[in-house]
């Protein structure tokens, strides 16, 4: 196996002076959370690290099975001797896998791919054991013995391609993970049969490489890298320095960690789709290249003001852009290798400089040559939201000269949204360019049952068979994870099912697997939820704007598409199927969701009590609805705090664990702290990435609405209208700021009877709807 060396360095021109002026900047900015975390280098010799290189690594049909061997013995270790594992590249001429039994008792699974085979043990599991695997938890109780199949058992994948993952994912769910975490991604993925995975770690350790190779200084990047937790806005070119820099163990772990990522992709057989260039550079480019094409892009993406929102662009009709994307590719792959799939959005959410297409068409033309210029075998990928996004920019004529520019079969474009925003039909199916139909499903890796299960379930197959159709695979793209298994399993499964479900049939299956029981209690709480919550077929963007977790006002509004009752009801049906399903880990993640659920659209029933109570000045009915909200926060936070998947404190911890040195552990822990809550310096999206957290609910929404109600009082006392500006800019000081610059420890542990906890706030809030 070939080595590669990868170096950091701090040069030793900058130890003393540039220190001394780093730490001068840190503390004048200090203050209104506008402060860059300048991670100061002590020591002025190179950062040394030696790693494998994987370039253009082929396993053979025995090192994939052999990962899919490991696959078993992690999952199910006691039972994994009994499955026989074939990898067959010739299997048949698209990917597939086979069930069938064999001598001795044996499963035998052969898959066309590790990532076949292993999908293929996930479905046995699922259609003979009744098992279910998701990010909440499994479900492995498994027959002694293991059922053989009495027949061979043929499935083959409809399409060449199943992604995973929107560029928002490494900063929403995957920023803090270690590799033990990412080996159970990992997993997950293999058992989907995904094998188009984005991987994206580490990509900042080689743009450091390559504009120190330009001359640029460590203060040049430092203020054009953000923090962690905002490196994808990064990477899109919508955001620069906010919550940064990155400090040399930051790269060194990220790169170590991309290793084993991209190892264990590759051992299954998945195509990791890697990072390219995408024109954003540091704001002293001009400096180095007086003469180059730059520009600022010229909206102010998400309300940041300079020097955050303001990101450098080089053009790519500049030939710098293919030089420096060139040797941004060629330095990418010596340290990781490749697999000939890359991604690169020019326009995320930022207009282009022009929309006129022979700019765009010229623009998508340079951008493919930096590619190819590398990697003759290049395939460029693109996020196509834009094209919903800005689609008064992106008309018919603009899109097919930009997507036209590169050869045909050479681009490959995600349909973002396709559940709720298809555009493959207003853009003629890419005009020949192959697309990916996508299901977002989720903004900012926030809580609350939500899907489309109806369009999840038909939309696939609609896209896959339309006239003239070119797409390639089906994938999910969403923001955050870890929230609404059923939406995510019935997707994965479009990967290979020719019609669409029954969702009568499919969610009563469901619910045997998740919970290892046949209730009708369970079924039917499942299916009032499939009507209610998991029927949103109207599109609409604000999913997680919750009155329960947005900043108090006195003009919020319930953000329902269905009828609470239906919520109720569920949730009482799962109360009632506690004494046959307690055992179950899953069933008592499932009960907290629905009772989460529940307490949420309680808030929208409490809420406009007290702006009733405050419209009428009346101070003892403003007291008594106060009063009762603030209950409500209580018992939610005790709720939450009872299961590992609501809990505040793992994402801090998680965090900070990942630090070496006290300042990092500060940049870290703030970075995680603003993101679900302020998202920059003073609210620029304010309460997008939200989360309904146990010790968020105490320590931050309720004190929130505690400070409102403080202000409606003394207003009704005082005879003064409210003024929301004023309460903004006060809340912000004494609440969301101090919460932001806090250091408190929350436990990431459960505490509490999740079972106990719900029945007893059934009592309480059942009768609310």
């Amino acid at each position: 196996m070939k080595l590669c060396g990868f170096f950091l360095s701090t040069n030793a021109a900058t130890s003393s002076n540039v220190l001394e002026q780093r730490k001068k900047i840190m503390q004048q900015n200090w203050k209104h959370g506008t402060f860059l975390f300048w991670v100061i280098a002590v020591c002025c010799c190179s950062v040394t690290i030696q790693l494998e290189l994987t370039q253009d690594e082929i396993h053979s049909e025995q090192q994939e099975a052999d990962a899919v061997r490991q696959l078993l013995q992690r999952l199910i270790p006691q039972e994994a001797h009994h499955f026989d594992i074939v990898v067959d590249f010739n299997l048949d001429t698209r990917d597939a896998f086979q069930i069938s039994g064999g001598t001795g008792g044996q499963i035998v699974v052969r898959g066309r791919r590790g990532y076949c085979a292993a999908a293929g043990v996930q479905h046995y599991l699922k259609t003979f054991c009744g098992a279910h695997i998701a990010w909440s938890g499994s479900q492995l109780r498994l027959p002694n013995p293991l059922p053989i199949p009495s027949e061979t058992f043929n499935i083959t994948f409809n399409d060449k391609y199943r992604y995973y993952q929107n560029v928002c994912t490494s900063s929403y769910s995957f920023v803090w993970w270690d590799w033990a975490r990412w080996e159970r991604e990992i997993d997950w993925m293999a058992l989907n049969g995904i094998n188009l995975p984005l991987s994206f770690t580490a990509q900042e350790a080689i743009v450091y490489k390559v504009f120190k190779e330009l001359n640029f200084t460590d203060h040049d990047i430092d203020v054009f890298l953000t923090g962690p937790a905002f490196l994808a806005w990064n990477r899109m070119g919508n955001l620069q320095a906010w919550g940064g820099s990155l400090s040399p163990n930051w790269h060194l772990q990220q790169v170590r960690l991309q290793h084993r990522i991209l190892r264990r992709m590759r051992s299954f057989g998945m195509t990791p789709v890697l990072p390219a260039f995408s024109g954003r550079v540091p704001p002293a480019f001009s400096r180095n290249f007086p003469d180059a094409n730059t520009t600022v892009l010229n909206k102010t993406w998400g309300h940041f003001q300079p020097p955050f929102g303001f990101v450098t662009f080089l053009q790519p009709t500049d030939p710098l852009f293919l030089t420096i994307g060139s040797e941004f590719l060629r330095k990418y792959i010596e340290e990781f290798g490749t697999n000939h799939i890359y991604n690169a959005d020019l326009f995320n959410e930022m207009p282009p400089p022009s929309n006129d297409p022979s700019y765009l068409q010229s623009c998508a033309k340079n951008m493919y040559k930096s590619l190819t210029a590398v990697d003759p075998q290049a395939t460029w990928m693109i996020q196509g939201w834009m094209f919903y996004f800005d689609e008064n920019i992106w008309g018919p004529e603009q899109a097919r000269a930009f997507l036209r520019a590169v050869p045909l079969g050479r681009l490959i474009v995600l349909d973002l949204q396709s559940e709720l925003y298809p555009q493959y039909h207003r853009l003629s199916s890419y005009y020949g360019q192959p697309f990916i139909w996508c299901m977002l499903h989720n903004y900012g890796g926030v809580e609350g049952l939500y899907g489309s299960m109806e369009n999840v379930s038909s939309g696939p197959i609609e896209g896959r068979n339309f006239a003239g159709s070119t797409m390639i695979g089906t994938g999910i793209t969403p923001e955050g994870i870890e929230t609404n298994d059923i939406v995510y399993e019935l997707m994965n499964e479009n990967a290979w099912r020719k019609e669409p479900v029954d969702l009568h049939e499919w969610v009563h299956d469901f619910a045997i697997r998740r919970y290892g029981t046949d209730s009708a209690l369970l079924n039917l709480a499942l299916l009032y939820l499939k009507r209610s919550v998991y029927n949103a077929t109207v599109p609409y963007r604000n999913h997680g704007k919750y009155i329960l977790i947005r900043r108090p006002s006195l003009k919020l509004k319930p953000y329902i598409w269905y009828d609470p009752k239906d919520v109720f009801v569920a949730w009482s049906l799962y109360i009632n199927a506690s004494s046959i399903a307690s055992q179950s880990e899953l069933y008592k993640h499932d009960l907290v969701d629905v009772t989460r659920q529940s307490l949420q659209l309680t808030m929208d029933v409490l809420y406009p009590k007290v702006v009733d109570a405050f419209k009428k000045r009346n101070l003892t009915y403003l007291e008594e609805s106060s009063e009762a909200i603030l209950e409500l926060y209580d018992d939610m936070d005790e709720l939450l705090a009872s299961d590992e998947h609501f809990l505040l404190g793992k994402w801090l911890y998680d965090a900070t664990n990942l630090a070496r040195t006290p300042l990092e552990k500060r940049q870290y822990e703030y970075n995680a702290r603003n993101q679900i809550t302020l998202w920059g310096p003073s609210g620029e999206i304010l309460d997008y990435a939200n989360k309904q957290w146990a010790g968020l609910m105490s320590q931050y929404y309720r004190k929130r609405w505690l400070f409102f109600f403080e202000t409606l009082k003394n207003c009704t006392r005082n005879r003064k209208p409210f003024k929301q500006s004023d309460f903004n800019n006060a809340v912000f000081q004494e609440v969301e700021y101090a919460f932001n610059m806090g250091e408190e420890i929350y436990t990431h542990e459960p505490q509490g009877d999740p079972v106990r906890i719900s029945e007893r706030l059934f009592a309480k809030y059942g009768h609310v709807y």
